[in-house]
């Protein structure tokens, strides 16, 4: 299977750069497919909705799982001082650029054994080597050294132990926008790249499905008597790294930290046994539920590990029934699992349609409904 059989082609107008006022106040387009369990799903119903319909288009038995993993300010601008910088003196004045040349680091993911290692993205890429000194705030709060380089220009940093560590990201990190938003990050993005129930620190990505919801949303469904659960999935590279593979079967996932509590396990397990539809928020919803069933023959356990599950065309469901999912870049692994699921010619003509129809895309775009 080709990554190139999943592009697409989308005017530059249609990334939406800004969220709406109102985070309800997005388009909606449901689709209903059958035949999905023989793997050749087929489109039986397409309409163009609003998001504040979704409450009513699940049904009263539905349970509607969320990922409430929240995001925290990882990009991180600094400067670097070169491992053969000389100090700063007048024999020596291009020694200067070392010291204050300016840096960009991504942190993706913290390494388990080590809360002060990270794994992270760095720029300018080809200038920041292993050994490298990187410092953070205009009174060097935060220092890291460079420890190890990944096959893709991936860096892992050791932080010199700050007891108040997180409390200084927050105040001197970004809230890490997506390439694709040309703009720089604002101080409503805070607010408005997470999700009203995110609860459990540690994404660099919001699981963008979950943006639409609203409280008001929330107690609608609660009316209808829908019942919902909560897990985590941390949003690191294995979500949005680009595939650089020309076969879809050659790419690997980077893993991601999940967690299921006890509840949201019973109560997977228990419309699993009742025959009742588990919707999934969101792609990183998707692949936890899946990956976790996957490892224990169907069933969700409590606990808590390292997802890495690719899902592609071809793969067959085991928990998932129906979910809610923005619009994904074109030959991204969101666009593959959402093929895997709706069928990769429906998928592709549905996209069409939203791009005809002028349809946001991307993080603070529209939605679709899969069912």
């Amino acid at each position: 299977m080709l990554v190139s059989d999943f592009s697409y082609n989308l005017p530059e107008e249609l990334i939406a750069q800004e969220p709406l006022p109102d985070r309800a106040g997005s388009r909606l387009l449901h689709l209903e497919t059958r035949g999905r369990d023989s793997g050749e799903p087929q489109i039986v119903e397409q309409q163009d909705r609003q998001f504040r319909d979704f409450p009513n288009l699940l049904r009263p038995t539905d349970l509607v799982v969320f990922n409430n993993t929240r995001v925290f300010p990882a990009r991180l601008y600094g400067r670097r001082r070169g491992v053969k910088s000389q100090p700063v003196s007048p024999r020596n004045p291009a020694a200067r650029d070392f010291l204050q040349g300016g840096i960009e680091v991504l942190l993706t993911r913290q390494v388990s054994h080590d809360p002060d290692e990270w794994e992270c993205l760095v720029r300018p890429g080809r200038k920041i080597g292993i050994g490298e000194h990187l410092f953070f705030g205009a009174e060097d709060e935060l220092h890291a050294e460079v420890r190890s380089r990944g096959p893709f220009g991936e860096r892992r940093i050791r932080f010199e132990p700050a007891p108040n560590f997180f409390d200084l990201l927050e105040r001197l990190g970004h809230v890490p926008l997506p390439p694709y938003v040309s703009r720089a990050d604002s101080f409503s993005d805070r607010e408005r790249y997470q999700t009203v129930y995110a609860r459990e620190r540690g994404s660099v990505a919001a699981p963008t499905a979950g943006l639409h919801f609203t409280p008001a949303i929330l107690a609608r469904m609660q009316e209808r008597g829908i019942e919902m659960a909560e897990i985590t999935l941390h949003v690191g590279l294995g979500t949005f790294q680009p595939v650089r593979s020309e076969r879809v079967e050659g790419h690997r996932l980077h893993s991601e930290a999940y967690a299921i509590p006890e509840d949201a396990a019973d109560k997977i397990n228990r419309a699993r046994k009742d025959q009742r539809r588990v919707v999934a928020i969101g792609t990183t919803s998707v692949r936890t539920l899946e990956y976790a069933a996957r490892r224990c023959q169907g069933e969700i356990r409590t606990g808590s590990g390292e997802a890495n599950l690719f899902i592609y065309p071809g793969y067959r469901f085991l928990i998932v029934d129906a979910m809610l999912t923005n619009f994904h870049l074109p030959q991204s692994t969101l666009l593959m699992l959402v093929c895997a699921f709706g069928g990769r010619e429906n998928i592709l003509r549905a996209y069409q349609h939203a791009v005809r129809n002028r349809y946001r895309f991307y993080s603070y775009g529209d939605c679709m409904f899969l069912e």
